[in-house]
């Protein structure tokens, strides 16, 4: 079994979704600098922005790894653990 067919649809569309939002709070940013906005103003924006991404990121690794176990349960390939480990220590900040 793949890692897509794992994915339900309305996974997918609810990250497609989240990525939408946090690609209109980049924009909005972009048009904050041009506009010279006040510093505190981006950067409550930017924290904003960092915590979408987070939040997205999070999920994504929940659905990954969820994957990956039952994808080991059904072939006992070691390497997908190791490929888990390796991909959960890139982002050790989530």
């Amino acid at each position: 079994m793949s890692n897509k067919e794992h994915q339900t649809e309305e996974y997918k569309i609810g990250i497609i979704n989240r990525l939408k939002r946090i690609e209109g709070q980049i924009r909005g940013l972009q048009k904050m600098v041009e506009e010279n906005r006040n510093c505190s103003e981006i950067l409550i924006q930017l924290s904003a922005v960092k915590g979408a991404l987070n939040k997205t990121t999070e999920k994504i690794l929940k659905e990954y790894t969820k994957v990956c176990i039952i994808e080991y349960e059904e072939s006992g390939n070691e390497k997908l653990i190791e490929e888990l480990i390796e991909i959960l220590s890139k982002f050790k900040e989530v």
